[in-house]
């Protein structure tokens, strides 16, 4: 897989990620099934940061990767 988000954006969707996660488990800002929807966006987040690639920029065409 080609790259397709960049360096700003992997940090933002690190931080996101992180903050998902941490509000969902150890904060406590939601609850019921909330807390399941924020840690699956905390995990896709985390995953797209990590590899690089978000298959949604692909469908849509958008590019943040300056390589």
């Amino acid at each position: 897989m080609t790259r397709n988000v960049g360096t700003v954006d992997r940090v933002l969707r690190a931080l996101v990620g992180l903050l998902a996660l941490a509000g969902a488990f150890a904060l406590g800002w939601f609850s019921g099934w909330m807390v399941w929807a924020a840690a699956a966006v905390g995990v896709i987040m985390l995953l797209t940061a990590a590899v690089g690639t978000c298959p949604i920029y692909r469908l849509v065409g958008i590019n943040t990767c300056r390589i």
